[in-house]
């Protein structure tokens, strides 16, 4: 199933064929690759993540420079770019966020998911030695979060000009000097 597809289209309101037809693959398809729609909701959930991985090569770049809130900084920019480049893939996962409010069994999975890649990053965090500890990566993980939903789906209330601006002063704010 194409992530674009699942972003453009709510997985509430199309049943699996839509977004099977809309990758471009027969009807039918999704049933010799899948249980369920619950599962196929949940690979394309690991496959969004995966589109929305850092490149390793900027990634290395940038993680020659001293762990401090300056690098946490540029990672969020990082982040952001990432986002911006890939809009579809992070929408997709926001419809996949509001399908899970109303299915279980996709909660559960995306849950695992996401709380999995959470703690991930705080454990990368702590073992780089970055500053702050774990609550400040689910501080900073909340605010980047609002700050692209809110980009995202209401780029006009904060304004594309003042992105880079408010990423910096988040990070400033809940990341510790040093």
């Amino acid at each position: 199933m194409s992530a674009n597809a699942c972003g453009a289209k709510s997985a509430r309101n199309s049943g699996t064929p839509a977004p099977i037809a809309t990758g471009g693959v027969p009807a039918g398809t999704a049933s010799h690759y899948f249980a369920d729609r619950d599962d196929l909701l949940d690979h394309t959930a690991r496959h969004i993540h995966h589109r929305l991985t850092p490149d390793p090569a900027v990634i290395g770049a940038l993680l020659h420079a001293p762990r401090d809130r300056a690098l946490v900084t540029a990672l969020m920019h990082d982040l952001l770019r990432r986002i911006d480049a890939d809009r579809s893939g992070y929408l997709a996962m926001l419809e996949l966020r509001l399908e899970a409010t109303r299915r279980p069994e996709v909660r559960a999975r995306l849950t695992a998911t996401v709380r999995q890649e959470l703690e991930a990053n705080i454990a990368y965090h702590l073992d780089e030695g970055f500053p702050g500890d774990r609550e400040t990566v689910v501080v900073l993980y909340l605010a980047m979060t609002g700050l692209l939903v809110e980009h995202l789906t209401l780029p006009d209330v904060l304004g594309p000009e003042n992105l880079p601006a408010l990423v910096d002063t988040l990070v400033a704010r809940t990341v510790p000097a040093g």
